[in-house]
């Protein structure tokens, strides 16, 4: 009886510890798609430039550094790894929570999952660690494509967002790469390998 008591406790123990690391539950087959950028940056860039992508909360702030790589003669690499962002960074898709470039009523959406969103940033790594420190200024750098705009948004599943003048972004699970042109019709494509990201940073 002991024994099958501990197995029991020790179950409830390591589910509990997965619910807690995961904190989101994915739909579908669990498996979370990436995301890879590389492109230039131009502006004035500080010594010692890196290029970073930070989850943003609800108002817009900056509240966890993703992914970051040092800029080298004005280029980068840039990989955005297969996980799942911080839990105050992620948010339910929502018709009226939607600010997302080219987006303009009415708006539509189909699928129920959570959703976040991913900013460019460019700080000086003054100490050489690799990482942002709470020191370290950040200049956001909006991201283009030629005419289109870069927007990366996570999402924990499927779903699709409709808005006028025909725009349409399916998203994955995982990380997308959605380049939204705007003109008299918006148009919407996505990649998981994005090239010629063009990064302008102005102080």
């Amino acid at each position: 009886m002991n024994k099958t008591l501990l197995a029991l406790l020790l179950a409830a123990a390591t589910s509990l510890s997965g619910a807690q690391t995961t904190g989101t539950q994915l739909n579908g087959t669990g498996v979370l798609a990436g995301l890879a950028l590389s492109g230039t940056v131009s502006g004035a860039l500080p010594a010692r430039a890196r290029v970073g992508v930070f989850a943003i909360d609800s108002s817009g702030a900056p509240v966890a550094e993703l992914s970051s790589v040092p800029v080298n003669g004005g280029r980068f690499t840039l990989e955005i790894p297969s996980v799942l962002p911080p839990q105050r960074a992620l948010s339910q898709l929502r018709v009226d929570s939607i600010f997302w470039p080219g987006v303009l009523e009415p708006v539509s959406v189909t699928g129920q999952v959570s959703v976040a969103e991913l900013r460019f940033y460019v700080y000086q790594d003054a100490n050489g660690n690799g990482r942002r420190d709470d020191t370290e200024m950040l200049q956001e750098a909006t991201p283009f494509v030629g005419k289109a705009v870069l927007f990366v948004s996570f999402a924990s599943g499927a779903a699709q967002v409709n808005a006028a003048r025909g725009f349409q972004a399916n998203l994955k699970a995982g990380w997308n790469g959605l380049l939204i042109e705007v003109g008299r019709a918006v148009k919407v494509t996505s990649s998981s390998r994005i090239t010629d990201v063009s990064l302008n940073v102005q102080r």
